[in-house]
């Protein structure tokens, strides 16, 4: 049985992928010298492949599955299967935008202002595509990098990606629309689909991505409160669905264990507090399998 060549992006996603398959249960190793990290998984063989270039070497076969954006995809038309979207990017959990920028004190304010004009961008064919949608007829030309220092000398205008428009802020670029906007996506070519061994494989690594992405913003609470306290605790306590309630060696005590948001623990828990709950434990989470 062949293992299963899988592609990881290489560049801006690779920390975050990475960081990711940590927490579904890989340690995979990269060495600054090599395209080939190391992973504590006999039926997995990686290659770092640069997202723009992932869903073609998927689709030949020279690899089976990849994780790559769905832009690029797009952009390369190339013929593979999206098996499951893969809701993280590079900074965030948010969608990565593919926008249309000008400078701040440019004319345009929206793409039929651009008619004639230069546009510099690494996705040519996502912006000729945009263009033709709005009637537009304007020279685009392939961008290798720095896009956003082209204009306005080289260019009139840009297609950039973006999470934040921090950068694009900081070249003094105004954004006058989205082309585009993406989510990374884990792909396979139809021989790897088709093939039930290797259809198992991206089926389990697609559900425990996915059950790590679920725990990013979870955390675990554990508590315990008297009976008589126990509604008011309920009340003050948001749950993923209903929390578990045990029955603790004192008949008169229950203990508690739910899922919460991250980002409400701080208000949360002087609240259980206050509705007398005791012993209260935040416990960090790696996946959650719904």
């Amino acid at each position: 049985m062949k293992p299963l060549k899988l592609g990881l992006p290489k560049g801006s996603l690779q920390d975050a992928t990475l960081q990711l398959l940590g927490r579904a249960g890989w340690r995979v190793t990269v060495s600054s010298r090599s395209y080939f990290p190391t992973i504590d998984d006999a039926e997995i063989n990686c290659m770092l492949v640069r997202a723009q270039e992932m869903a073609r070497y998927v689709e030949t076969g020279a690899l089976d599955a990849g994780i790559t954006g769905r832009d690029w995809v797009m952009e390369t038309g190339a013929e593979v299967k999206e098996i499951a979207e893969l809701l993280y990017a590079k900074q965030s959990m948010a969608p990565v935008r593919w926008v249309l920028a000008v400078p701040e004190d440019a004319p345009a304010q929206s793409a039929r202002d651009l008619e004639g004009k230069v546009i510099a961008t690494e996705v040519v064919n996502l912006t000729q595509k945009y263009l033709a949608r709005h009637g537009v007829h304007a020279r685009v030309e392939f961008s290798w990098g720095a896009t956003e220092v082209k204009v306005p000398q080289l260019a009139d205008a840009i297609v950039e990606i973006t999470e934040t428009g921090s950068s694009l802020r900081a070249n003094r670029l105004r954004i006058i629309d989205t082309v585009l906007e993406s989510r990374t996506v884990f792909i396979a070519n139809s021989a790897a689909a088709a093939d039930p061994w290797k259809q198992e494989k991206i089926s389990n690594i697609v559900l425990l991505l996915q059950g790590a992405i679920a725990a990013y913003s979870k955390v675990g609470i554990m508590l315990n409160v008297r009976r008589e306290h126990l509604e008011g605790v309920l009340q003050a306590l948001p749950a993923l669905k209903n929390p578990t309630i045990s029955t603790l060696s004192d008949a008169g005590w229950v203990a508690i264990n739910t899922i919460v948001d991250e980002d409400v623990v701080r208000h949360l828990i002087p609240k259980l507090k206050a509705a007398q709950a005791q012993g209260i434990v935040e416990y960090p989470l790696n996946k959650i399998v719904l």
